[in-house]
């Protein structure tokens, strides 16, 4: 992810770590019990990850988010732009949502993110944005000189969409001076990188593939179009977002094959194309004011739904831990089929995510007031419902209420599986042994914890504001693989 090397690595890894954490033991409590305490145990799990005070990061600089304390087999001793941008979107809808008390980390993460952009590194410098382009860097804020997977065009659009969540809020306090200041300059940088650079090539998420990421170029999108919007209420112009967005939007179609999403275009992979990658894709676009349209693949539409049944089909006979397990029910997920890292295993947050866009979808059902099935999204419903057929479904029906009752169900078995496989004293690594559940590679990943509290988050309506993709949902008629060119400024963050 962000955390690994290319080269693939294929020794287990235990994740052991001694924590004075009061035992959980997760295994004995029922679903909402579980999340009720697992929920503390993996705020703290990020927020000790988090320099200058995180207690597990000791040395990093304020604001850093360290992908995991792991130094060796393998080294995740760093900052990456994405899992930063991820987590803080994370803490930013906490924050949004009642907790002042991480409003001064947010602050923090502001600053790191200015000096980075300003730092220049393998992929380049500020002047012509490729340095923004850079995937991780030394937990100081300095450039990481080794060997990677560079560029990994994902990071700025992610970073824009977490710092616009954060600036809205301020704005609607009457702040806008302030966004203008400190949160302005490194959106701008952000979003005129994504539309110079959107239509080139780069790494996937997972940092091993060179082509075109689907995770890419939907953050890209979404970036694009909220970026529009961001710039206008602050009396500034994004001409790049105006034009730009749509190409992006048309692009994007191009994954779809018809019954599912192919993760990665022009990569050579010799994968069969599903992969997590989507899945995660979907709930970063997940838009609470959409109705479940096909086009930006929301977690509910019709496309969304179909990707989602065969990604998880696709690890069903896989590994040792799904043995046993029915068609129709929830199992452990990986990142994709064919992977071999640390020898190939479910991973946390890939699991979260197949339930987390569930509870996405559920929720757009009910806040619509009815439900489609389509040809398209039959196999996902009668995967769960055998008797489900194709029509429109009001939330009055009784096959309304049988088919939510059965999606709810299948969602909260994924995050069952995560607790079956949580430790007694509820840390989360990155992956779970695909024989046994024994949690393995990185200990205590972030975006293992920062999912967890994003899927429950959902699963209690607790929902992120409206990114507006219902603004831009139409597809050209015909795509273009163009750009635009802007200005990159040197950001600086001053006073709040």
């Amino acid at each position: 992810m962000l955390f690994f090397n290319i080269v693939a690595i294929t020794t287990l890894v235990p994740a052991v770590r001694a924590s004075a954490l009061r035992p959980i033991r997760p295994q004995q409590a029922d679903l909402s019990q579980f999340s009720h305490l697992e929920s503390p145990v993996a705020l703290q799990g990020v927020l000790k990850n988090i320099g200058a005070n995180g207690s597990d990061v000791a040395g990093a600089s304020a604001g850093a988010v360290v992908a995991s304390p792991s130094t060796s087999h393998p080294d995740y001793f760093y900052t990456w732009t994405r899992d930063a941008a991820l987590t803080f979107s994370m803490i930013v809808d906490r924050f949004l949502a009642g907790d002042n008390s991480l409003e001064s980390l947010i602050h923090q993460y502001i600053a790191a993110q200015a000096k980075l952009q300003t730092v220049s590194n393998p992929s380049g410098g500020l002047s012509d944005g490729t340095g923004l382009g850079e995937p991780k860097f030394y937990t100081n804020l300095t450039a990481f000189l080794g060997s990677w997977g560079r560029p990994q065009r994902d990071g700025p659009a992610l970073r824009a969409s977490t710092l616009i969540a954060y600036g809205k809020h301020l704005m609607a306090a009457g702040q806008q001076s302030v966004v203008k200041s400190n949160i302005w300059p490194i959106v701008q940088n952000d979003l005129t990188y994504v539309a110079e650079y959107w239509n080139q090539t780069g790494f996937d998420l997972w940092e091993e593939i060179e082509g075109s990421s689907f995770f890419t170029t939907a953050a890209q999108h979404r970036a694009l179009v909220e970026g529009s919007a961001f710039a206008g209420a602050l009396g500034q112009s994004c001409d790049g977002c105006d034009s730009q967005a749509p190409q992006i939007l048309c692009f994007l179609q191009n994954f779809w094959n018809g019954t599912a999403v192919v993760s990665n275009l022009a990569a050579n992979d010799g994968r069969s194309g599903l992969d997590a990658n989507s899945l995660l894709s979907s709930i970063h676009t997940f838009d609470p004011a959409a109705r479940c349209d096909d086009t930006t693949f929301q977690p509910c539409s019709a496309r969304a739904l179909s990707n989602h049944k065969l990604v998880i089909d696709s690890f069903r006979s896989l590994y040792g831990v799904n043995s046993g397990k029915a068609a129709g029910s929830a199992i452990a997920i990986g990142r994709y089929a064919e992977d071999t890292y640390q020898g190939g295993n479910p991973w946390y947050l890939t699991t979260l995510a197949a339930a987390e866009q569930l509870y996405d979808a559920l929720y757009q059902w009910k806040r619509q007031g009815s439900l489609s099935i389509t040809q398209t999204s039959l196999p996902f419903f009668q995967g769960l419902v055998l008797s489900a057929a194709t029509g429109n479904y009001s939330s009055s029906s009784t096959t309304y209420s049988s088919i939510t009752k059965a999606v709810q169900a299948y969602a909260d078995g994924f995050v069952s599986v995560v607790q079956q496989y949580t430790p007694n004293n509820g840390t989360l690594s990155e992956q779970f042994s695909r024989e046994n559940g024994t949690p393995i590679s990185a200990r205590d990943l972030t975006w293992s914890y920062a999912s967890f509290l994003t899927a429950v988050a959902r699963r209690g309506r607790s929902m992120p504001s409206s990114w507006g993709s219902s603004r831009a949902n139409k597809v050209p008629t015909q795509c273009q693989g163009s750009s635009a060119t802007g200005t990159y400024v040197t950001p600086t963050v001053r006073s709040w």
